[in-house]
C-alpha cells in the first residue's frame, strides 16, 4: 500500500507540472503573438506617415490591432517613426509589447 501511495503522488507531482509548463508556453506564446501585433500596427502607423497608404497612422494602428484581438495603449508619432504600444490579457494577467516603425537611420 506504500508504494501505490507513493506512486500517487509521483502522479499528482507530475500532472502539476505539465499543467503548470502548459501555462506558462500558453504565455510565451501569446507574448509572441501580442509583440507580432505591435510590429504589425507600427508598421502600419508608419506606412501612413511616410504617405505610403492613405489614413490617420493611429486610426490605421488601432484597426491593425483590434484585427490581432488586442488593444492599442499608446500612438506615438515622430516625424516619420511610428511608436506603438499595445495591450491584451492571458489567463487573468496583462500581456503588453511595444514597436517602432519608420525609415532606416542614416
Amino acid at each position: 500500500m506504500a508504494g501505490s501511495a507513493i506512486a500517487a503522488g509521483v502522479v499528482a507531482a507530475a500532472a502539476v507540472l505539465v499543467v503548470g509548463l502548459a501555462a506558462a508556453g500558453g504565455a510565451a506564446a501569446e507574448s509572441q503573438r501580442v509583440a507580432s501585433v505591435a510590429d504589425a500596427a507600427a508598421l502600419a502607423a508608419a506606412d501612413a506617415v511616410s504617405g505610403a497608404v492613405v489614413g490617420d497612422p493611429c486610426v490605421l494602428a488601432d484597426e491593425v490591432a483590434a484585427a490581432g484581438g488586442v488593444s492599442v495603449e499608446s500612438c506615438i508619432v515622430e516625424g516619420l517613426i511610428a511608436t506603438v504600444s499595445v495591450h491584451s490579457e492571458y489567463g487573468g494577467l496583462p500581456v503588453a509589447a511595444a514597436a517602432r516603425a519608420g525609415p532606416p537611420p542614416r
